[in-house]
Parts: structure tokens; sequence; C-alpha cells
């Protein structure tokens, strides 16, 4: 269908709107699974060391939180790959080549090893050997992980295309090198950098249920317990963290300028550029119209001398280009306009457009001219493959300022999920500093702050997706497909339809979730089994077994073989089968 101007506007910006709602929503339950499964295997492998009961039930309780969390990350998660398909189907049909081949991994290997030996993990006590149960749930957190590598590995690629060629035939993109993707730098680091946010936000929840069961002078021996592993592990994931943030903004300094330029609010590059640790922009920034410079957009700033530069590029007297020079070009250092880029990409579209309306035809030699424009190999083929097919995407922006993103929305993101950053690994050590000391139960203001901290955790780490995604904008694929040539050719009522039904039930399963969860946590870890208890359910479980035998007797099912004869307990069939008892 043929959609107006302000009928494709509604349906790039409801389609937004859908995704990001939806990815929020997953991202509350993905980094409690990504962390909790560890922190379990963490606690499992301390039982199956000791074999102190103490451990079992405690590993047992947070498995039910983790099995909670679970159950509803996949729902959400499912619904946002359909979304490709339903919302973005241009996206899917230009590039689905090479971001479906992560994905289709993800569920083949990861999905299904996850899912498999969860069972396990949850059924498995007293009915397989303590080590193979062990087993089970170290592989069902490494599953997830796993997911999380694919996934994130498809998400990368969106942020640095690499690996791929485009195909003047099908138009289309098409996976020249599977290595590439998959071994990017982006690729590696986005990878460590996410997971390790993920087992942050874990260790944080785990402390924070901890301390309430603390300030409610409940399970203090597990609660202790748990928050000095939880302690540990979110200690070293902060300081992970850190590193891959800073390998992270390397990389985005070195294949991503303008996302740089937004986080810093730079709109004037130069040499030895300071960090900015914290100002107050002006309400005017973000108009894409309006000129601004770096005097201009501040109120105020407070800023540290040369750190940009360094942290960027090694280097405290590097260039680092802004947000002015990105759009109209710089000759020193050179810059490409992006008017030039657009031209550019125009180009190529009238290229393709010949090509295919060449090959349709009958001229042997014509044919030929227009192949060798598009191979690589050849030197006509190179230069318009480097230059005018590079920026094929910036023929769909009608103007140069279109590749500015929300520049307040990503500067404020930035610097909340950097200050938090920071806290947690003060906050980590601290809980390990009152864990050691023994004096963790005469401070109940820390109990609070503890538990405060889990949705602290939460807001930096959607902040970062934040930065990692509103800071490409407007591009679905970085330089190669914008957000407006991505989305599927439907009306915007269905959109708009599908965005509130979907925000009403995943509203619903959050707050199912959290009931459940609150509820688990409310009734604490089961209490640990009696001998009497034990052998009353074995009681039980064997007046079941002979209630089975008397109604497969009864109804003609059951049959077994013993060293003497064969004994049938079905009557109607005794004769036939010699039976003599």
């Amino acid at each position: 269908m043929i959609l107006t101007a302000n009928e494709l506007a509604e349906v790039v910006d409801w389609s937004r709107a859908q995704f990001a709602m939806t990815a929020i929503y997953h991202w509350l339950f993905v980094p409690l699974t990504l962390g909790l499964g560890f922190i379990c295997a963490i606690m499992e492998t301390v039982y199956y060391r000791t074999g102190d009961p103490f451990w079992k039930r405690t590993v047992k309780f947070w498995m039910r939180i983790f099995g909670i969390n679970f159950a509803i990350g996949v729902a959400t998660g499912l619904i946002l790959e359909f979304e490709f398909g339903t919302n973005w189907s241009n996206y899917s049909y230009f590039v689905g080549d090479i971001f479906g081949a992560p994905l289709a991994i993800e569920g083949i290997m990861a999905f299904f090893l996850e899912s498999t030996f969860i069972a396990v993990m949850f059924f498995g006590w007293n009915k397989v050997s303590r080590g193979f149960h062990l087993t089970a749930t170290w592989l069902t957190a490494i599953g997830a992980n796993l997911s999380a590598l694919w996934i994130l590995v498809a998400n990368a690629w969106m942020q640095y295309p690499v690996g791929t060629a485009f195909n003047p035939e099908t138009a289309r993109q098409e996976m020249t090198s599977f290595w590439d993707v998959l071994f990017s730098p982006v690729a590696i680091n986005k990878f460590f950098h996410t997971v390790t946010s993920g087992y942050v936000v874990a260790a944080a929840v785990v402390i924070g249920i901890s301390a309430w069961f603390l300030l409610k002078k409940r399970e203090r021996k597990m609660a202790r317990k748990s928050m000095a592993i939880a302690s540990w592990f979110g200690l070293s994931a902060s300081l992970l963290l850190a590193m891959t943030g800073d390998g992270s903004a390397v990389q985005v300094a070195r294949t991503q300028p303008m996302k740089l330029a937004a986080m810093e609010a730079l709109y004037d590059g130069k040499k030895e550029a300071g960090l900015v640790a914290f100002g107050i922009l002006r309400p005017e920034v973000n108009d894409r119209e309006l000129i601004m410079s770096n005097e201009s957009a501040f109120y105020f700033k407070l800023e540290i001398p040369k750190m940009l530069s360094l942290l960027s590029f090694r280097d405290a007297d590097a260039y680092v280009p802004g947000i002015n020079d990105l759009v109209y070009g710089n000759f020193d250092p050179l810059i490409t306009p992006v008017g030039v880029k657009m031209e550019a990409g125009r180009e190529a579209v009238r290229a393709i457009e010949d090509y295919r309306e060449v090959m349709a035809g009958g001229d042997a030699v014509a044919k030929a001219r227009y192949k060798a424009r598009f191979d690589p190999q050849t030197e006509e083929g190179a230069r318009f493959c480097s230059w005018e097919l590079k920026y094929l995407g910036y023929a769909y922006l009608k103007n140069q300022t279109d590749v500015i993103p929300n520049v307040p929305l990503v500067f404020y993101s930035f610097r909340v999920m950097f200050m938090l950053g920071v806290y947690f690994i003060l906050f980590f050590a601290g809980v390990l500093f009152f864990v050691y000391r023994k004096k963790l139960y005469d401070r109940r203001w820390w109990f609070r702050v503890m538990m405060w901290s889990v949705p602290l955790a939460y807001l930096a780490s959607v902040s970062g997706w934040i930065v990692a995604e509103v800071g490409r904008q407007p591009w679905t694929i970085q330089d190669l497909l914008p957000v407006s040539a991505s989305v599927s050719d439907i009306a915007p009522g269905p959109v708009k339809a599908t965005f509130f039904i979907f925000l009403a039930l995943f509203t619903v399963l959050l707050i199912a979730e959290l009931m459940i969860m609150f509820r688990q946590i409310k009734i604490g870890p089961k209490p640990a089994e009696t001998a009497a208890e034990k052998k009353l359910k074995e009681k039980k479980r064997a007046i079941l077994w002979i209630r089975y035998i008397f109604f497969c007797n009864t109804t003609g099912g059951l049959s077994f073989r013993c060293s003497a004869r064969c004994w049938c307990f079905c009557c109607s069939c005794r004769a036939a089968k010699g039976c003599s008892t």
C-alpha cells in the first residue's frame, strides 16, 4: 500500500514506540535471568562440595525466584522477535540473511540448551545424582548467557555492519563473512558489557531480598550467606562493567562519532576535548534546525580537561568531532558533510534502478558494464562501492540534520548510567565490609539502602540501552538503513492497536510476576524435611504405587516378569497368558 508522508511518519513513530516498550518490558526480566542463574550455580556448587542441607534449601529458594522471572522473560522475548516481521518487514527483507543467522543459532543452540536442562534443574532434585543436577544448573545459566550472546551479536551488527555486501540482483544485503559478524570488536565488547550489567542487577536483587529478610528478622543465616556471595559476584561484575564501558566508549568514538558527540553535547569539535562530568542543557538544544555551539548548549557545565580525547582515542591531544562537524563537514580533519553523502546515496539508488532495468533487457554489453560497476574487484566497482554504495542509506534522509539524535535524552542517560555504575562499585564493597565485619545486623538503615538499590540497578541498565539505541538514531543499521525505510507498508491503525494491546498484556504479566515473586519471598525458603516427614512421604509414595497396581489389575493394564513365571494382573487375559495364579 502507498502511504502519505504523514501516515508514514505515524507508522514510524508508533512502530518505534511499540518496539521500545516491548524491549523495556523484556529487559526487566532478562538481567535477573542472566545473573541469578550463575548465583544459583555457585550456591549449588557449595552444596555439592559440603553436603550441607542449608545450602540445598537456600539454592532452592533462589531457583524459585529464577524460574518465575525466566518464564515471563521468554514470553516477552518471543513477541519482540515477531515484531521484526510485523512492523519492520522492510528491514527484515533487506538484512534478513544477516540478522536472522545469529537469532536462528540462538534458538537452536542456546535456547534449547537452557530449556532442556532447566527441567532437570527444577524437577531433578532426588531424582538424579548431585553431580548431574549441578551440571544441569550450570548449563542452564550458560545457556541463558549464550542466548544473550547471539542476540547481542545481532544488535552489535546493527551498530557496526561488517561482513556484508550489497547484492544488486535482489537489492538486499548478504553476509560475506560470518566470522566478521561474530568477532566484530563491537560485538565482543557489547556482549561483555551487557551481560555484566545484568550480573549487577541480579546481585542487587539478591542483596535487596536478603536485606528484607534481615529487616524482618527472618532467615538471618540464609540472608547473610546470600549477601556475601551476591556481593562478591556483583563487585566483580561492576569492575568488569567499568572496563567494558571504557572499551565501549572507544568503539563508539571510532564507529559512531555522532553518538559520542550527543553523549557529550559536543557541537564544535576540538582537540584536547574535555569530558563533561555534569551539566545542565538549555531547552533549545534539541532543535535540530538551530546551529548550537559548545557555549550556547549549556546553562553551566563542569568539565574535566582533555579527558574526552584521552578516553576516546587514547590521546589527550586527539581531535574529537562535534555535531556541527559531522553534519556540515570539516576540512581539518576531513569530514564529509551529510549533504554530500545524501547525494552519493541517491546516485547509488539510481544506479540500482538502472541495473535492474538493464538486467531485464537483452543488451549483453550493457549488462557486463553494469555488473562491473557493482563488482568491487574492478576499478570502477571499487570506487562505486567505497563511495556511492557506502552511503546508500543516506538517500532516504530528508534533511542533513536528520542524523542528529535526541541530544538531551542521550546526554542525561549517559550520566545516569555512569554515576550509578560508580555507585554500585561502592555499594557492593560496602555490603562486603558490613558482612565480614559482623556489624550487619546493627545497620537497619543499611538494609533500606540495599532494598532501594534494586530499582537503581534497573535504572542504570535501562539508561545504558537508551544511550545505545537512541544514540544511533535515525539509523536502524548504522549508515546503511534509516528507520524511515525499515518499517512495514501498513496503515498506522493496526500498529496503534497492537501497541495498546501489548502494553496491557505486558503490564498484566509484570503485575502477575511481581505478585508471585513477592508472595514467594514472603513465604521464604521451605523448611528442611525431618526424618519423620521423609518416612511419611515414602509411605505415601508406596501407597500410591499399590493403588496404581490395583487400578491396573482391575482395568487390565499391567504385567511384569519375575524370575519364576509371568505374572499378569489382568483378570481378563489370565487364562490366555497361561498364568495359574
